[in-house]
Formats: structure tokens, sequence, C-alpha cells
């Protein structure tokens, strides 16, 4: 069974330059922009430079000599350097908001497709929250970083060369003073870096936790209320929570470290380079407008030099959310077609569907073994059933016993540990997954919709449904009644999650939808377990219509409704310990007939209560 992704991040330490290859191709489409970013940054950086040395030549032109002379044109100059570097601000700002907006919305769609193609076993084991954490905050933060982190390394580096360069030009001895601590920040930056990131690496993780806590309160609001478990949900936040501060301040800590010493080490090389320049001045080394250009540049490379350290710890410790993402989306469901059948069929989002065949019904289960992926015994073994078009199979048990195997192998949700599931006489692995789940209608027991309107959750069965066809469905299900009592009839908002209507409204909105996909093969989840009696004796009847020319499957919570099923098959403790008609079991006097015994007196008592 596929682990959450956060299992799945490498255990390697460091950066790696394979985690950040991987996001080349989301960048690929933006290399014009970024190559605009990038020399924006660079005409910046030299306009940064040219500065100082405006200043020594303000000096060498004007002051000395006492004159006022040319400082018209001088300034006329200033001012476009000064329009130079606005124009180019501006263009990199807007350029590099692009990059930010657009890289996430592109790293959002892939994960969001990918998500589409992972089995069901992947959302049992991983929290929504989690999910939710990687698509929409480490998307954001990766890209906030190539956006803007990026470029202030380009251009406080370029800045910090090119001053350099410039210092060495002017006098090789003061800008040795700044050279030398430079391998000094980098063999601090590689010790910092490691540690850095692997507490980022332990934020993010704990970043997921706080979004699933987010989205299990507020999505089990009601429960929480009804159970008075507020001070316990409280406690477990806070706990997280404390985890996260603890972590966080572990991160503050290091940065409080790390970045101050790159400040102190730039300022000492300052101070060096001042009083070193100074002497040269009383010795008549070099003159007042070359002093001045050393030390604007000396003064202004402790800013670049800072911040190209702490941005550097900044994308450095990016490398965490790409770990995320990428192990996300390289993830590999659990069920796939093979290369042939995707040659032939298609994929989910690139059907070939006029290479599908006609879907009949006739399921086989021949010689099947099964066992979970996280199981340690096989819940089946060597099973054999014959399953004919149009026939109905009751899949009946206590809670917890394992009736949706044989409806998840069915489905081919999972596959077979051993033997084969055949459709129509062949092996469905031989065919594509789209192909036989556009044949088969689900109704769970709690049923979702989707935000929107009546009409649109119907028409999801059948995107290319008219209006006529929606209603007809919903007539045949007996919701239509409902619907159009409703104040907006099939344009009415049914809320967030179907919130604005109840469960049995809900459940018959699904069967209409379920009605109008007009499968080949229905699958009812305990679909009528959390309906009231009244609502389930109006689904009842249309239960039988659906099902007629269809292959069914019926796991059952109430035995009464599948007296009439043409097989049955019991389960307990995941396995099959009896099959037969309703009448074949009730003869047997086995653990049918006492389960179907208590179930009748229980029915009966209640309805002698409610009348």
């Amino acid at each position: 069974m596929e682990l959450p992704e956060d299992q799945k991040l490498p255990a390697g330490r460091g950066s790696s330059l394979r985690t950040w290859a991987k996001l080349l191709p989301f960048l690929k489409p933006y290399s014009k922009t970024m190559a605009v970013i990038l020399i924006t940054m660079l005409v910046n950086a030299g306009i940064d430079i040219a500065y100082p040395l405006l200043s020594g030549y303000a000096v060498d032109t004007f002051v000395t000599p006492g004159t006022s002379k040319g400082v018209g044109w001088f300034a006329v100059g200033y001012m476009a350097v000064v329009l130079a570097q606005m124009t180019c601000t501006i263009v990199f700002a807007r350029k590099a908001l692009k990059v930010e907006m657009y890289l996430g919305r592109d790293l959002k769609k892939r994960l969001f497709t990918h998500l589409q193609t992972l089995s069901f076993a992947y959302y049992n084991t991983t929290p929504v929250g989690t999910i939710m954490a990687r698509v929409m905050s480490d998307t954001n933060r990766i890209g906030g970083v190539f956006a803007w982190s990026l470029v202030d390394i380009f251009w406080s580096a370029a800045y910090v060369i090119g001053s350099m360069c410039v210092m060495l030009f002017i006098n090789w001895k003061l800008a040795l003073l700044i050279i030398v601590v430079v391998p000094v920040i980098a063999l601090l930056t590689l010790y910092f870096q490691k540690r850095i990131l692997n507490i980022n690496r332990q934020a993010r993780k704990i970043n997921a936790e706080i979004t699933r806590h987010y989205n299990e309160g507020i999505s089990g609001a009601k429960t929480s209320k009804t159970l008075v478990i507020e001070d316990k949900n409280t406690a477990a936040f806070q706990e997280v929570t404390g985890r996260m501060r603890h972590t966080m301040v572990r991160g503050v800590l290091l940065n409080a470290v790390y970045v101050p010493i790159i400040g102190f080490l730039t300022a000492l090389a300052v101070a060096f380079v001042i009083t070193g320049g100074g002497n040269m001045v009383l010795w008549g080394d070099i003159g007042i407008g070359e002093l001045t250009v050393f030390m604007n540049f000396a003064l202004g490379i402790a800013d670049p030099v800072q911040t190209l350290a702490r941005t550097i710890s900044n994308f450095i410790s990016t490398q965490a959310n790409i770990e995320r993402v990428s192990a996300l989306m390289e993830l590999k469901p659990q069920i796939t077609d093979s290369p042939e059948v995707i040659e032939k069929y298609g994929t989910s989002f690139d059907p070939k569907r006029e290479n599908w065949e006609p879907l009949i019904g006739h399921i086989t289960f021949d010689d099947v073994t099964f066992r979970y992926p996280d199981g340690t015994e096989n819940v089946l073994e060597h099973f054999n059933l014959d399953v004919p078009a149009g026939s109905t199979v009751a899949i009946v048990g206590e809670t917890g016993a394992g009736k949706s195997t044989l409806v998840n192998l069915a489905c081919r949700f999972f596959e077979p540990t051993g033997g084969r599931i055949l459709i129509d006489g062949r092996d469905y692995r031989e065919r594509s997954m789209l192909w036989l789940h556009s044949n088969i209608g689900y109704v769970l027991q709690t049923p979702h919709l989707f935000s929107g309107s009546v009409k649109e959750n119907i028409r999801y069965g059948r995107l290319s449904a008219t209006d006529e066809e929606i209603v007809a469905a919903a007539k045949l299900v007996n919701a239509h009644d409902f619907i159009t009592r409703m104040e907006h009839g099939y344009d009415s908002d049914v809320g967030e999650g179907g919130g604005q209507l109840s469960t049995g409204e809900k459940q018959l909105v699904s069967f209409a939808r379920a009605v109008l996909a007009n499968p080949k093969i229905f699958v009812l989840d305990e679909a009528t377990a959390s309906i009231d009696t009244k609502t389930e004796a109006l689904i009842q009847e249309a239960i039988s219509t659906m099902l007629t020319g269809r292959t069914s499957f019926l796991i059952a919570h109430r035995l009464s409704t599948i007296r009439k099923a043409d097989m049955i098959l019991v389960v307990r403790q995941g396995k099959i310990i009896e099959r037969g008609t309703h009448q074949e079991l009730m003869a047997l006097g086995g653990y049918y007939a006492d389960l179907y015994n208590k179930q009748f007196e229980t029915e009966t008592a209640e309805t002698v209560f409610r009348s």
C-alpha cells in the first residue's frame, strides 16, 4: 500500500542538486522570463556598483578643485542612472510576480492531476490536511523562492563580485582585507545549511499535521460539539503547535547565530579597510576621491554579503518543500494499466473510447487469492464465483467483517494477489481501468455531493445529459418531488458537501446521479443504511427498477432488502462462510439464518414501538 509522501522523503542529508533539478521542467516555460529577471538584476547590480564610482568622480571633479563647472551634466547623467535602475526594478518586480504566481499554479495543477491517478489505498492512509499542505503551502513557498530569493542571490553575488573586482583594480591590498573573509563565510554556510535544512524538514511535517487538525476541526465541528470534546481537540492542537513552536525556535536560533556572525565578519573587514585606507591617504598612496570610492564600496558591501548569506539559507531550507512536492509527484499508483493496454485503450486523461468494447456485465472470480498490501493473511484463498450478467449478488455480514473486499476487487480498486477476475470472459487487466470504472455506478452509505446546484450534482453522472434526462433520472429514484419543493428547484444550491440537504435527500440525489450514468454494473454499499424507513420505502422500488438488466452488488445492512438477490454471500472475519439464495441459507439454518432472525425480531419490535 502506498505510504503518505511524508514517509517517502529521502533519508539523505544536506542539499542535493538532483532534488532541485526536478523543478527544471516547470521552470522551462518561464526561462525567458527568468532571463529577463536575471538581466535586470545584473543591470541593477552594475548600477549599484556605479554609484560609488560616481561619488568618487564628484569628489575629484567638483569637491577637491572647488568648482561647479559641469555639475549640471553630471546631475543629468546621475538622474539617467537612477531612472534606469527604477525601470529595471519595475520590470523585475512584474516578471518575478509572474513567475511566483504561474510556477505555483503549474505545480498545483500537476499535483491535482497526479492525485486523480493515485489508488484508493493512498487516500485511506493519507490525511486530507497532509495533501492540502503539499498542494497549497509547499507550492506557494517554492514559487516565492524561485521568484525572489533566487534573483536576490544573483544580485548579491553580482554586486559582491563586481565590487571586489573594482576594489582589486583600485587597490588590491585593501581589497584583500575583504576577500579574505569570503572563505570563512562559505565554510559557515556549509556548516549551518545542513542543520537549517533538517529543521525545516521537521517543520514541514508538523505543518502538515497542523493543517490536518484544522481540516478535521472544521469538518467535524458538529461531532466535536455533540461529544463535548472541544477540550480534547484543543489539547491535541496545542501539542502539535507546541512542537511547531519548539522546532521553529530551534531554526530561528540557528539563523540568529548564523546571520550575526556573517555580519560581524563583514563589519570587521570594513573596519580594517577604513583603517588601512585612512593610513594610505595620510601617506599619500591614494587620493581623497579614490578613498571615497573605496569607503563606499566597503560600506555598501556589508548588506549584500548579509543578504546573500540570509537568502542562501532561505533557499536551502526550501529543499524540504521541493522534496515533499516531488515525492508526491513521483508516488506511483498501486493499480495501473499495462503499456499495451494504454496503447490500445488510452489513459484516464486521454482515452481512446473508439476502441472500448461494450461491457455486458458477466463477472467471474477465477481461483482468486487476495491479501491487502498492508495485511499479513490472505482474505480470499482460491476463491471462485461466477456472476452472470444482470444478476444480483448481496454481501452481508457484521460491521468490519470485510464485506467490501469482493466489491473492491470486482471494481478493480484492488487487484488479486493470485488468480484472475474476468469481465465478459477476459481478464480485466487486459482492458483499461477507465473502461471498467465508466461502467460502474457506485452509491455509498454516506454520499458525497459537490458544491453547486442539485442539477449539477446529478449531471456529474453523465456530463452530456440534458435537463430532461436529469429530471427523468430524479423521477426514477423518487427524488423529483422533494427537489421541486426546494426554493429554486433543480437550481437550488446543495451547500458544501450537500450540507443544505438531509441525509436521505443526499442519498436520493446520489441515486439519481448513478442512474443517469446508465452503468452496466451497480454497487450499492449499504446505500439505505442511513436512510429513514419512509425514505427507504421510496427508493426500494426505484432500486428494483435500476438493477433490472444490470449486474449488481449489494452490500447490505438490512437483510430484509436483499431477499430477492440471486446469490447471497455471508462474510465473517474476512472469510466467506456461506453462499446461496435467501431460501437456501434460511433452510441451512446457519450464521445467515441466525443473523436474519435476530434482525427481523429487532425490526418488528421497533415497528411495534413506533406504532
